[in-house]
């Protein structure tokens, strides 16, 4: 089989677990056969406690040290931080986020990565807010190797459809419900769905999608078609509602976070997903349907205080980290050991934190961090 055909089946099945959760330990593990590495696993992690929380993922990491992670070295992860910073979609290797050297002397690596003889995780954000993000990430183990230029490549061409499953079954997850029991699915839902053939035809809207066009304002319906109030994004809509007749190759990776605006100037975000190929094809068929379209209201986006300090005083996620280490824990030993780095490493850290934020003493980068958080607050 060549590349091109095993990426189209695995992209298919991408899509089929965002209607069917029960697929994605399944799914998690042929997406990481396909960038190459010893396991596949698709985590949230939260940047105000330092934890993590393993979604779904295909095997490879022993009970106990994924047992020994979650407990203990989640919070010693020197790489989380750097997530944050990263680009929706863009492959992320260790080295992208720290020198490899620095990363060898910590104490996360030599009690949790380099026993299990893995040299690195290369991984791709899929979602993030202030405080918490959800990514996609391969292991690689010694007999891999580094993440080269390949595994970076597939990686890219499979990270915009893994985000696109992921978004969506947050919304829906329908399981083994049957085909026909679709639209009743739907209708308990939250968000607003709607179901379309190739012409845009509007053949299914669930409660919540009708509450919506009874706005009559940015998504209505023109001669049974539905329409985008926006000119440009409607033009976008009709070629996906047409292209995802053709199944997921000619939607690629269009029609994944597509912006509603409403009148008020409330946000709303799109996902677009075909209907016509893999297990969704029955739900598709059952109504006539090409795609499902949702549309829910979009959070409201808010920069947490490490982010704007970051920012503002152009720190590296591994100076953000000593810094917030330095105001939870407090001084040099304890952040060293807090964080399984040297002490000289985290009084270097230290020293470049002095001279970038215009202080002397770590009781005034308290200071600072105090004032930030209290000036959002207010």
């Amino acid at each position: 089989m060549s590349e091109l055909e095993h990426l189209s089946r695995l992209i298919g099945d991408i899509y089929d677990a965002a209607l069917d959760s029960a697929l994605w330990p399944d799914v998690v593990g042929k997406a990481g056969r396909f960038v190459g590495g010893l396991s596949a696993t698709l985590v949230s992690k939260d940047a105000v406690n330092m934890s993590g929380n393993v979604l779904y993922e295909s095997g490879g990491i022993p009970d106990h040290y994924r047992q020994t992670y979650l407990d203990t070295y989640a919070k010693m992860d020197p790489v989380t931080i750097g997530h944050f910073f990263a680009d929706i979609d863009q492959p992320i290797a260790l080295s992208d986020l720290m020198p490899y050297d620095e990363f060898r002397a910590t104490r996360f690596y030599q009690e949790w990565v380099e026993p299990q003889r893995l040299v690195d995780f290369i991984s791709t954000t899929l979602d993030k807010s202030a405080t918490s993000l959800a990514l996609f990430g391969v292991f690689r183990h010694e007999r891999d190797g580094i993440a080269d230029d390949a595994a970076r490549r597939r990686m890219r061409l499979i990270a915009p459809h893994i985000r696109r499953a992921v978004l969506v079954s947050r919304i829906i997850d329908l399981k083994s419900a049957e085909a026909a029991n679709l639209a009743d699915t739907l209708d308990g839902l939250s968000a607003g769905i709607y179901l379309a053939d190739a012409n845009g035809r509007l053949v299914h809207a669930n409660a919540a999608g009708h509450a919506m066009l009874a706005m009559d304002d940015f998504l209505y319906v023109a001669g049974g078609r539905l329409v985008a109030r926006d000119a440009a994004l409607d033009q976008i809509l009709q070629k996906l509602f047409y292209a995802a007749r053709d199944g997921d190759d000619e939607v690629g990776a269009q029609g994944i976070g597509l912006t509603l605006m409403a009148n008020d100037g409330m946000r709303y975000v799109a996902h677009l997903l075909p209907l016509t190929v893999g297990a969704r094809r029955a739900a598709g068929v059952a109504h006539t349907a090409t795609a499902a379209l949702f549309v829910r209201k979009a959070e409201l986006e808010m920069r947490s205080p490490p982010g704007i300090i970051a920012k503002t005083y152009n720190l590296t996620p591994t100076e953000l980290r000593v810094l917030l280490a330095i105001v939870e824990v407090g001084g040099v030993p304890q952040v060293a050991a807090a964080l399984g780095v040297a002490e000289s490493t985290v009084k270097t850290h230290l020293s470049r934190l002095f001279e970038k934020m215009g202080v002397s003493r770590q009781a005034d980068l308290v200071k600072v961090v105090a004032g930030f958080s209290t000036m959002l607050a207010g």
